[in-house]
């Protein structure tokens, strides 16, 4: 009997239990309503802020608008005025997919403790913005406007929020240099280099960038040092308002290499003038700290291959990552950063290091005749031009001289010298030219050691190259003319 009572009273209890359950569920459906939205909920003019806020995970970014935006911080903190407009965009038509009205419980939409909270100043009012929880099912964000309800957001408000400070500089301007007509460098390099069209200087039409004293360039590589100067925009900043014990401490009182390049912008770039644009003048300061300069110290062999070795293993190339080194553009207070790659780079700008790596570096189709001493004999390769076809001949026989091409075209410096050619000579060719400036080119192959060659052009000793390659070229020219 005891045992039936007691099963009696816990099923009342179960169904007092359920009745409130469903009396509060009702309720909650009577409290909560929600409805479709998909309409512009809130609409913020962006030129009528005046002060924004905004705080996430305890950081908090603060700025006001005085008819430049600064900020809160740091006024001398240059501020990318775009950049902050880009970021008011986001409530310029804000778009709700669902709205939940006669909210009671923020804490379930994660309102309590909002991921972002954002104010905005328009005159004399403040509004504060609330970012929730992110709904998985919906794929949807929660947001408070401060007017009892929770909107779905149709768009993520909080990516345009988890922006740094580093987010909203306004960066000195890098150009994408595409007309230039000098480069100069200082420091560690000191030497002009001059744009010059059609100049008569070399035998490669290419070729438009010279040394003042008339040395070529390639201009493929000479573009490609430009564009590592050009990617420099947006490095990460060390400081945005450098002081003088600043520029010290990074280098930029004695940089190591400065770079000045007079460009003339494009056309697109000045659309705002009437006139055609000048030229203007881009200088840059590579610098890495003072402390950092220390000179590699001289080794012998044995140490020199031991630091080869190592520098193959993960805990060197780990130590090279994280070489620091800073570059400053013009007179700006802003110091930036670049890893050790870039900085080498930047200052791998020798002559050497710019110009034609090829022995041979121009079009092979403008090569009429090939004069050729091997082994004390001399041979000559005839051609004849029709339409845009060239055949070659030997002892009045076409050949084929599409091996010795490829074996010339892919001789290229292993190290330049200009140290006088005293080995017995392997090879010298002779190439005449179509081309009235540079009517022909003489290379002379020399031995120099078991692994190396000497090329000497036109009469000037010029660069060491690979022997193994030079006899390459050397098997091409017996395989015709023997």
């Amino acid at each position: 009997m005891k045992r039936y009572k007691r099963i009696v009273a816990l099923l009342v209890v179960l169904a007092v239990a359920c009745t409130a359950t469903f009396v509060a569920m009702r309720w909650k459906k009577d409290a909560e309503e929600i409805a479709v939205s998909g309409e512009t909920v809130l609409s913020v003019e962006p030129d009528s802020v005046s002060a924004i806020s905004w705080e996430r995970e305890g950081e908090t970014l603060s700025f006001h608008r005085d008819d430049a935006w600064l900020y809160d911080g740091d006024e001398a903190f240059p501020v990318d005025g775009e950049a902050m407009e880009a970021l008011l965009e986001t409530f310029a038509d804000f778009k709700a997919a669902f709205v939940i009205e006669n909210v009671e419980d923020y804490a379930q939409y994660g309102l309590d403790e909002p991921e972002c909270t954002i104010e905005l100043t328009t005159g004399d009012d403040t509004m504060t913005i609330k970012l929730g929880d992110y709904s998985q099912m919906d794929e949807q964000r929660y947001v408070d406007l401060g007017d009892g309800n929770v909107y779905l957001a149709s768009e993520d408000p909080l990516d345009p929020f988890e922006a740094q400070l580093s987010d909203f500089i306004l960066d000195d301007t890098i150009p994408s240099f595409t007309d230039v007509s000098q480069i100069a460098f200082s420091g560690s390099e000191n030497y002009t280099i001059e744009y010059e069209a059609d100049s008569g200087k070399s035998y490669s039409a290419d070729d438009v960038y010279f040394t003042q004293d008339g040395g070529v360039l390639d201009s493929s590589l000479v573009s490609s040092y430009l564009g590592t100067v050009s990617a420099l925009s947006g490095s990460p900043y060390a400081t945005y308002n450098a002081t003088q014990e600043e520029l010290e401490e990074y280098g930029m009182n004695d940089p190591e290499l400065t770079v000045t390049v007079e460009y003339t912008p494009d056309a697109e770039d000045e659309a705002d003038s009437e006139t055609a644009p000048e030229s203007e003048s881009f200088v840059l300061y590579v610098a890495r700290a003072p402390q950092d300069r220390t000179e590699e110290p001289e080794t012998d062999a044995a140490e020199s291959e031991s630091a080869e070795s190592a520098s193959t293993s993960d805990t060197a190339e780990a130590e090279e990552d994280e070489r620091t080194a800073y570059f400053r553009v013009g007179d700006s207070q802003i110091v930036y950063t670049i890893d050790g790659d870039t900085f080498d780079t930047l200052m791998d700008a020798s002559y050497n290091a710019l110009r034609h790596q090829e022995i041979f570096w121009g079009d092979f189709s403008t090569v009429t005749q090939i004069d050729v001493s091997l082994e004390g004999n001399q041979h000559s390769i005839t051609s004849q031009a029709e339409d845009d076809t060239r055949t070659y001949s030997y002892n009045d026989e076409t050949t084929d001289i599409s091996r010795l091409q490829s074996a010339l075209e892919n001789l290229t410096a292993d190290e330049f010298t200009d140290e006088a050619a005293d080995g017995e000579e392997e090879i010298a060719l002779t190439l005449h030219l179509d081309n009235e400036s540079v009517p022909t080119v003489d290379i002379r192959i020399t031995r120099y050691d078991g692994e190396r060659c000497l090329v000497s052009i036109d009469g000037v000793s010029t660069a060491l190259v690979d022997r193994s390659s030079a006899m390459t070229l050397v098997e091409a020219v017996q395989a015709i003319v023997l």
